[in-house]
């Protein structure tokens, strides 16, 4: 481990298109469901964010870009002044510990539940399909019901909301965006087969499918610097009831559409989301890596070795860690030293306040 330390390029500066990184360590989108009412961020978010700014980049939690893009309870949103406001202060938090941080913009699409939605609406899909499982409701846990299809006119204003959550993003005081098209949310819907089974323009064949995921990258870098933009894919991860006939075909096209954009980097999850990293049927995500002419950010169930290795083989540019950084505030250094880490308390994830959130010590507090 010693040697991994001293000889990995992981704790060494690196830059991503306009932004100087101060390691190579990322820090994942985390949901944690403590937002206040207006779906503005909590007040402890600064706080929460400011101790876990020793990762080169913090990806703040996935946000919803309107009112009908949420799906989980005291989530928070970048579609008002109020909203950017709360942002605002963490983004100046994050910057005066040296760190920076991108927004990550959200629509849950079908992952939702009427107690979620504008009054107590049918949340929205690409095809009118259930998805198996429960929503996390501010009265608990709630199955998924039959979403409604989107009909052809709304999608030219969903489009406009990402670009308008882009422009809030910046306004405050993000470094850039990352669009969400991973773990079987709004986009990720449209592009497999098993959730999209439209007969218009945006379904049946992989390049239609992926329409609407590329609509909203031109939409997004039409008023953000393309190198300020990147994107989450979770080619195959079964993530909220997701599959796709052929993978392969389907994210290999979507990359390489992707490359036009010039966007700053691709985060992959690797196999299942906070699950196995195994990659079933022969996916061979190297293909994205190679094919993609930006930064490749690696996830999914990292620790200090494999990282290293990742790194030593030219397998990922930056990698990006989730889970550790909830009970280890200061992960990138307690990986530098090879401190053990802390874990989190299961009870306290999601909802609540400073408990489990903010209360965790770093390895010197007190």
């Amino acid at each position: 481990m010693t040697d991994t330390r001293q000889t990995s390029d992981l704790f060494k500066p690196v830059q991503i298109g306009a932004i100087q990184l101060k390691n190579r360590i990322a820090m994942a989108p985390l949901t944690r469901s403590r937002a206040q009412a207006g779906d503005i961020p909590s007040e402890l978010a600064p706080e929460y964010y400011a101790q876990r700014s020793g990762a080169g980049l913090i990806i703040a939690e996935a946000t919803q870009i309107s009112p009908q893009g949420k799906g989980y309870a005291f989530t928070p949103g970048i579609y008002n002044d109020a909203q950017v406001a709360g942002w605002k202060k963490v983004t100046d938090a994050v910057h005066a510990k040296g760190s920076r941080i991108f927004l990550q913009l959200w629509h849950v699409g079908r992952i939702s539940h009427p107690e979620l939605q504008p009054d107590g609406a049918l949340p929205v899909a690409p095809s009118a399909i259930k998805p198996e499982g429960n929503a996390f409701t501010e009265t608990g846990f709630k199955p998924f019901v039959t979403p409604r299809a989107l009909e052809l006119s709304e999608l030219p204003g969903i489009v406009e909301q990402y670009r308008t959550a882009a422009q809030l993003a910046i306004r405050a005081g993000f470094d850039g965006v990352e669009i969400h098209a991973a773990n079987g949310y709004l986009l990720d819907q449209f592009l497999r087969d098993k959730t999209n089974q439209r007969n218009d323009a945006y379904g049946g064949s992989i390049e239609n499918r992926a329409r609407l995921l590329l609509e909203v990258v031109q939409a997004v870098t039409s008023v953000i610097p393309s190198e300020r933009v990147g994107i989450r894919l979770s080619p195959t991860s079964p993530a909220n009831d997701i599959a796709d006939s052929n993978p392969q075909a389907l994210f290999s096209y979507v990359v390489e559409q992707l490359n036009a954009y010039k966007l700053v980097y691709l985060h992959v999850v690797e196999g299942a989301t906070g699950g196995p990293r195994e990659v079933a049927g022969g996916f061979d995500l190297q293909v994205l890596r190679n094919l993609f002419k930006g930064i490749y950010i690696a996830n999914n169930g990292y620790d200090l070795d494999l990282a290293a290795k990742a790194r030593s083989s030219n397998l990922a540019d930056l990698v990006a860690f989730g889970r550790p950084w909830i009970a280890n505030p200061d992960l990138v250094e307690r990986l530098q030293k090879g401190a053990e880490l802390a874990n989190f308390n299961p009870d306290t994830l999601y909802g609540g306040g400073a408990k489990g959130y903010t209360d965790y010590p770093a390895l010197h507090a007190g």
